[in-house]
C-alpha cells in the first residue's frame, strides 16, 4: 500500500476557525497514526479577499496548536503554470472549450429557464461555438449529460449524482484566473494527495471533482466529509457561542492540548473516555470511529476539558504557561521556588491561564493594586487601627509558617476582644488589594515579612 498523504488546505480570508483547526486535527492524527505525510496548502486563488494578515494567523493557529506540517506551505497563487497545462491538456483532447457567453446572455438565458421551471444552469451553447474567435472568453469543462458520478465517502458510503444536474463547469474565468475545482483536483494529484478529509461542505462540488480526476487521467482519492460543529442550539456556529478563531483561545488562556482534546471529540470518540494526551490521541485515532452526526460545540466542556489538562501540569510548568499572562497585566512572574508556590496556592481555583494569571499576580506585584470598594469596606480608620497594632505582633512571628501566624492572630483577637473577619478581610485586602486569596495565614506565609511589611506600610500610610 503506498504512504498515506492527506492535507489542510485553508483558503486564508480569515482567521483559522474551530472547524478548520477540527479538519487539519483529523487529517494530522491519521498521517501521524499511519506513519504518512501531512501537507499544508493554502488556497489563494481569491485574490480580493485573501490576505497576508490571515494566512500569518492560520500559520501562527497551526503553530501553536503542535499541527506540524511534513511539506508545504505550498501556495496556489504560485503553481498557475501548472493549473494552466493541464486546463490546455483538456483543451486539446476536447474535454473543455471556450465560452464566450457574456454575463448579461447568461442571465437572460437563466431566467426563461426558471420560467419554463427549469433548473437555471449552463446551456452548453458554446460547445459547438467557433473556438477561434478573439473575444474574451472563460474555459468550460464538457461535463457528462447522461448516467451519474458516483463519490464513495468514507462516512457517508456512496453519494450518487445524475449527471443531468450538473453544468459545464468554468475552470477558467475570463480573467484568466483558474477556478476552485480545477486547482484542488490538479493539487491534490500532483502532491499525491491519497486521503481527502474536509468538511461536508465539499461535498457538493465532490462530484464534479471526481469528473475532473477522471478527465485528467489522475487517480481518484478517498474522501470523507466531516459534519458541520454546531452551537448548543444547534444552529451553524457562530461567534455568539463564543469565540470561533483558534488564536483567540490561546489568548482566552486555554492550553493547545487541552483544545486538541476537545476538537477530538466534536465528531470523535473512543468508548466512554474524555480526556486524551496528544499522544494518546495520535494512538486511538481512526477515521471509523468519527460520526456522521454534526459535533456540539459546548463552551462549558472545553472550560473543563481546559482545567482537567492544568491539572496535569506541574506548578512549574503552570508557572512557565501563565507568564505570558502575568506580563500582560502588569505583573512580573518569578521563576523560583516562591512563584511555584505561588501558582500552587490558587491553581485549584482557576480554569484557565488568564483566570490564573488574574488570581495569581498579587504575589508578583511589587504593590497590590486596590479594588475600591474592598478598600471602602475592609480599609477606614478604624481597620487601619487594628492592622497597626496587629503589625508588630504579626512580624514578630517566629517561625513565620501558616499555623504559628494563626496563632497569633488567634491570640491578639483574645486580647482585643476581635472576631475573625474584623481582622482577616482588613489584613487580605491590605496586602492582596480585594477579599478574594487563598488562605489568609498561607498567604501571609508565602509573601513572607518583608513583602508584608512593606505592603502593610504602604496601606497605612495612604
Amino acid at each position: 500500500m503506498s504512504e498515506l498523504r492527506t492535507r489542510f488546505a485553508p483558503s486564508p480570508t480569515g482567521y483559522l476557525h474551530i472547524g478548520g483547526a477540527r479538519t487539519a486535527l483529523f487529517n494530522w492524527l491519521l498521517a501521524k497514526q499511519q506513519g504518512g505525510k501531512f501537507i499544508l496548502r493554502i488556497e489563494d486563488t481569491d485574490r480580493e479577499r485573501s490576505t497576508q494578515e490571515s494566512i500569518d494567523a492560520i500559520l501562527d493557529g497551526m503553530y501553536w496548536l503542535g499541527l506540524d506540517h511534513d511539506e508545504g506551505p505550498y501556495y496556489q497563487t504560485k503553481r498557475y503554470d501548472l493549473y494552466q497545462e493541464q486546463i490546455d491538456k483538456l483543451l486539446a483532447a476536447g474535454k473543455a472549450y471556450k465560452c464566450f457567453c457574456t454575463k448579461e446572455e447568461l442571465d437572460i438565458r437563466r431566467a426563461a429557464m426558471q420560467k419554463q421551471g427549469l433548473k437555471p444552469k449552463y446551456d452548453g451553447l458554446c460547445r459547438t461555438a467557433d473556438q477561434n474567435q478573439d473575444k474574451p472568453h472563460c474555459i468550460r469543462f464538457i461535463s457528462p449529460e447522461e448516467g451519474t458520478t458516483t463519490v464513495h465517502d468514507e462516512l457517508r458510503g456512496d453519494v450518487v449524482v445524475q449527471n443531468s444536474e450538473l453544468d459545464d463547469l468554468i475552470i477558467r474565468r475570463t480573467d484568466g484566473n483558474p477556478t476552485y475545482n480545477l486547482v484542488v483536483v490538479v493539487d491534490d494529484a500532483t502532491m499525491k494527495i491519497n486521503y481527502v478529509i474536509r468538511g461536508d461542505d465539499h461535498l457538493n462540488n465532490t462530484s464534479r471533482q471526481v469528473q475532473l480526476y477522471g478527465a485528467l487521467d489522475f487517480p481518484v482519492p478517498r474522501f470523507a466529509h466531516l459534519p458541520m460543529i454546531l452551537g448548543d442550539d444547534k444552529k451553524r456556529l457562530s461567534k455568539r457561542h463564543g469565540a470561533t478563531s483558534v488564536l483567540a483561545y490561546k489568548d482566552e488562556g486555554y492550553l493547545p492540548n487541552a483544545l486538541l482534546n476537545f476538537l477530538a471529540r466534536l465528531g470523535w470518540s473512543h468508548g466512554d473516555q474524555e480526556l486524551f494526551s496528544r499522544e494518546e490521541l495520535i494512538e486511538k485515532f481512526s477515521m471509523e470511529a468519527v460520526g456522521r452526526a454534526a459535533g456540539v460545540f459546548n463552551a462549558e466542556k472545553l472550560l473543563w476539558v481546559n482545567f482537567e489538562h492544568m491539572k496535569l501540569l506541574s506548578a512549574k510548568e503552570l508557572l512557565e504557561h501563565t507568564a505570558p499572562f502575568l506580563d500582560a497585566i502588569g505583573a512580573t512572574p518569578t521563576f523560583d521556588d516562591y512563584g511555584v508556590a505561588a501558582i500552587e496556592s490558587v491553581r485549584e481555583k482557576a480554569k484557565t491561564l488568564k483566570e490564573l494569571a488574574e488570581r495569581s499576580a498579587f504575589y508578583f506585584r511589587d504593590l497590590p493594586e486596590f479594588e475600591e470598594k474592598s478598600v471602602d469596606k475592609f480599609l477606614g480608620d478604624d481597620n487601619k487601627t487594628v492592622l497597626r497594632k496587629l503589625q508588630a505582633s504579626l512580624l514578630g512571628t517566629t517561625p513565620f509558617k501558616a499555623e504559628a501566624i494563626q496563632a497569633t492572630v488567634d491570640a491578639f483577637m483574645a486580647e482585643h476582644e476581635l472576631k475573625l473577619k474584623t481582622v482577616a478581610q482588613p489584613l487580605r485586602v491590605a496586602l492582596v488589594g480585594c477579599t478574594i486569596s487563598p488562605s489568609i495565614f498561607e498567604t501571609l506565609e508565602l509573601l513572607g515579612k518583608e513583602r508584608i511589611e512593606k505592603r502593610l506600610k504602604h496601606c497605612l500610610e495612604t
